[in-house]
C-alpha cells in the first residue's frame, strides 16, 4: 500500500495552542473529481484564510468530500499532554471516516499511534497537500463554532473572539474570574492564574 492507493485521507488538527476547550482534528478524503474545483476555490492552510472564507470553503469541502471530525477533551489534554491528545484526536477523526482510507497524509512530523493503515507525515502539509489543507479548514471551522457556542456558557473570557487562545482579554478574564472546567490546567497561563488566586 502506498500513496498510489485509491483512498487517501488528509489529517490535521487545530487548537493545540489554545488555553480553553478541546483539541479538534479532521480527516478528509477528496474524490478525484473534487481536487481541481477545491484547488481553484482557494483551499489552503486554514490560518491563511479569513473566517468567512473558511466557512464557505468548509461547506464546499463537505459537499464533495468524505469528512470526519474527532476531538480530545480538556481532561484528556491535561492527563496525557497536548501532543498525545492531538494525535488521539487525529486517530478518532480517521476512525470515523466512511469509507475508511487506505493511506493517511498527516500534517506535521509526528505519526499517529495505533493507526490501522499506513501513513506519511508531511511538514507544512496544510500548505503542500490539498487533502490536509481541506482537513485544516474543516477542523478549524468546527472548533471555532464550538468555542463560539461555549462563549455563552462561560462569559467574561471573550471566547467568541479569541476562540480559546490566550488573548489579552482572555487572560484578563482568567485573572478576574479564575479558570473554568474547560480551561487546560496543564498549561502555564492557566497554572499561573490558579496560583495567583490561591494566594
Amino acid at each position: 500500500m502506498s500513496r498510489n492507493s485509491n483512498l487517501i485521507a488528509g489529517v490535521d488538527e487545530v487548537g493545540r495552542g489554545a488555553l480553553f476547550g478541546p483539541v479538534v482534528a479532521a480527516a478528509v478524503i477528496l474524490p478525484d473529481r473534487a481536487i481541481a474545483p477545491l484547488a481553484t476555490a482557494g483551499v489552503t492552510d486554514s490560518k491563511k484564510l479569513s473566517a468567512k472564507r473558511r466557512q464557505h470553503l468548509a461547506q464546499q469541502i463537505r459537499q464533495v468530500a468524505h469528512c470526519a471530525v474527532g476531538m480530545a477533551s480538556v481532561y484528556e489534554i491535561d492527563r496525557i499532554n497536548i501532543l498525545q491528545a492531538s494525535l488521539l484526536a487525529m486517530r478518532r477523526a480517521v476512525s470515523r471516516l466512511v469509507p475508511q482510507p487506505d493511506f493517511c497524509l498527516v500534517d506535521g512530523n509526528q505519526p499517529i499511534p495505533q493507526l490501522p493503515m499506513e501513513q506519511q507525515t508531511v511538514i507544512k502539509g496544510d500548505l503542500n497537500e490539498l487533502a490536509i489543507a481541506a482537513a485544516s479548514i474543516v477542523a478549524k471551522v468546527w472548533r471555532d463554532e464550538l468555542i463560539t457556542r461555549l462563549d455563552s456558557y462561560y462569559p467574561g473570557y471573550d471566547l467568541a473572539s479569541n476562540k480559546g487562545y490566550g488573548s489579552a482579554k482572555h487572560l484578563a478574564g482568567i485573572e478576574t474570574l479564575g479558570i473554568t472546567r474547560q480551561h487546560r490546567t496543564s498549561f502555564k497561563s492557566c497554572q499561573l492564574q490558579v496560583s495567583i488566586r490561591m494566594h
